[in-house]
């Protein structure tokens, strides 16, 4: 029987928790907080900043992930947690916005400026700005009570004390009173500013408080009430057209301040929309609605938009005074293979769907989105360039073949800011899951393959790009996919294959290093001493192409690299080093390939045959696979792998 469960008492508690985090006092009490704890005054950027550094900042040099580190190389990337577990491939964009905040939070020349990401649909863009968004959602803010624009309450401050107290309470001052609160101050408190209500506030997109939006305006309609409010027409029976009374502090500037304000698509508003916007961050006022002056803000103020409207809005030279106070931001596509599928496992498991998923599914949709986003390259085919930005070894006669990344990227300038989108490959996901009802809940790579062709034929683009397109997944991506599932065939077919794999591994060590260095070997169980076994070794380092005096040269590299990795504490396995692991799994696929091969294509199977198919049907399972894609898989092996 359930334990019955008292919920008056859940939102009792969290409501006694949430008032006791509420503050109410007067100034002066105001005025001990800040002498405490000088950073409760801090400015928007300030806040945003913190935010987003104290969950913690690794460096990629320490993070323990070498693909990471072959990918960034000598940058100076770092991992914000605060991103980690939300955005993938994103570091250096995310290492850009971060840095746009603390410099804004020094008070440098950043904090007068716009943020701007730009890039194409679906990269990411309105999620960092979300992500923003919640940065502030989780943070307190003192302010003015009653004040429309939630202003710092060392406004109130006179001009002439400014210097003192700032120096009293180890804080910079900047801004001013409102027009609202300048006459609340006058008549409701006769100048007594000390007196004045202060009270804390909690940052809310939804009740709009410190967060502002502003949508694409209308172009034969550019109201600029939608920024800084208006007039209450309804007031202006009871108060004169200059009394601040009838103000309507209610636009997204007016919102905004403190915290945050959003321009979605900006550049589909007209030009002199903008100018409210630009003045707002480099002489950090806005025009107060009729004839009441100027309005102090605090405020970050970000846009984004797609790279097409940028290119168009910088094009035109009148533009340049508002260029010129922007910091653009470019958000560009993921780049990493590893990364891209994260995106769609976090994306899955946030929705509802219940089908399995196949092994080497999520990684064909993604290499297909990552090789549409890649540059043509005379150096490298888009597959190997795919692997190269993924940070893994392209192995060429058994040595690690060396790419310079970065001098690869820099060929590609527009790399990543074209191609598919991840709405693309998630809504061809979501095709394939839906459609796997009638197929047991199961989606696997050729499924996956499928919808992305029909997806491909159904929309509009140019000819000689769908071609492309089609051709990546049915000749480039299939062929992939094919060694891949050879070898995951192969590997289940091997009976205790990591332990056979480490098994080889130590012996190819002991010879190899005997070799080397000109040495016996001692036997473990005759204790006799033997020469190092040259056939041996051969036929490992045959599977990948090394032969004559190239031997000689990996021997040595192989001792080489893995006492350098035990010399760093580090244990040795047969994956330690790439060429060896491919030549190792090279050696123990090729002696059950043909066994395999027969096995799997037999529709009648003798005893032993059939006990090997079960066992091999069980690791398959163990690997991930379930009874279905195990099926679909062997099927079309035999129809397209093993052909007679």
């Amino acid at each position: 029987m359930s334990a019955t469960i008292d919920f008056s008492k859940i939102i009792e508690q969290d409501r006694e928790e949430r008032s006791q985090d509420d503050w109410n006092g007067t100034f002066l009490d105001y005025l001990e907080l800040v002498k405490e704890k000088p950073e409760t005054a801090m400015l928007a950027h300030q806040r945003v900043y913190n935010t987003l550094t104290k969950p913690g900042i690794r460096d990629v040099a320490t993070v323990g992930n070498p693909k990471l580190r072959k990918i960034y190389k000598d940058d100076s990337v770092k991992i914000y947690n605060f991103f980690a577990d939300e955005f993938f491939g994103l570091e250096p964009t995310i290492n850009q916005i971060v840095r746009y905040f603390r410099s804004a939070s020094m008070r440098g020349e950043e904090s007068r400026q716009v943020l701007y990401l730009m890039g194409p649909v679906g990269s990411g863009k309105s999620s960092l700005v979300e992500k923003l968004k919640y940065a502030l959602e989780v943070n307190t803010f003192y302010a003015i009570e009653g004040c429309p624009m939630h202003e710092e309450p060392l406004h109130l401050l006179p001009q002439h004390l400014r210097a003192k107290f700032s120096e009293l309470l180890n804080v910079q001052i900047e801004g001013d009173l409102c027009p609202v609160c300048r006459w609340r101050l006058k008549n409701e408190y006769d100048n007594n500013y000390e007196n004045f209500k202060i009270e804390t506030k909690d940052f809310s997109r939804r009740s709009r408080v410190g967060i502002g939006m502003v949508p694409p305006v209308d172009p034969n309609n550019q109201d600029t009430s939608v920024l800084i409010g208006g007039e209450d027409i309804s007031k202006l029976d009871m108060h004169s057209e200059g009394d601040p009374r009838v103000l309507d502090l209610s636009g997204a500037m007016n919102v905004g301040n403190r915290g945050m304000v959003e321009f979605i698509e900006v550049f589909k508003n007209e030009v002199e929309y903008l100018h409210v916007m630009i003045t707002a961050t480099q002489e950090k006022v806005i025009p107060a609605p009729g004839r009441h002056g100027m309005i102090y803000l605090d405020s970050a103020i970000i846009a984004h938009s797609n790279e097409a409207e940028w290119r168009k809005f910088r094009a035109d030279h009148t533009n340049e005074a508002i260029l010129d106070r922007i910091v653009v931001i470019p958000v560009p596509y993921n780049m990493e293979l590893s990364e891209e599928v994260k995106i769609y496992k976090k994306i899955i498991n946030n929705s509802d769907f219940e089908a399995h998923i196949a092994p080497y599914t999520l990684e064909f949709a993604s290499m297909f989105a990552i090789l549409t986003r890649l540059e043509k390259s005379n150096k490298v085919d888009p597959l190997t360039k795919l692997k190269i930005y993924n940070g893994d070894d392209v192995l060429e006669q058994g040595r690690t073949k060396k790419f310079d990344i970065q001098e690869l990227k820099e060929e590609s300038g527009r790399e990543g800011m074209f191609g598919i989108s991840t709405r693309f490959i998630m809504k061809a996901l979501d095709n394939a899951i839906t459609d796997s009802e009638g197929n047991g809940h199961c989606v696997n790579p050729i499924n996956i393959a499928e919808s992305l062709v029909n997806m491909i034929k159904s929309t509009e683009m140019a000819e000689d790009q769908r071609k492309e397109y089609l051709a990546y997944i049915t000749d480039t991506l299939h062929k992939e996919y094919l060694q891949i599932l050879e070898k995951e065939i192969t590997r289940a077919f091997v009976y205790s294959y990591s332990e056979q794999a480490e098994s080889l591994f130590q012996n190819y060590l002991d010879h190899a290093e005997a070799y080397v260095n000109k040495t016996k070997l001692t036997d473990a169980d005759t204790r006799e001493e033997l020469n190092p076994d040259i056939q041996f070794l051969q036929s490992i380092e045959g599977q990948i192409g090394v032969s004559g005096t190239a031997a000689d040269g990996f021997r040595q590299d192989v001792i080489a690299f893995l006492w350098a990795v035990s010399r760093r504490g580090n244990k040795i396995f047969y994956q330690s080093y790439e060429p060896l692991k491919e030549a190792i799994e090279k050696k123990l696929l090729t002696s059950v390939k043909d066994l395999a091969r027969i096995v799997t294509r037999s529709r009648t199977r003798d005893e032993d045959q059939q006990e090997k198919y079960g066992v091999m049907v069980e690791q398959l399972m163990k690997n991930g696979y379930c009874e279905t894609c195990v099926d679909t898989i062997l099927k079309y092996a035999a129809n397209n792998l093993w052909r007679d």
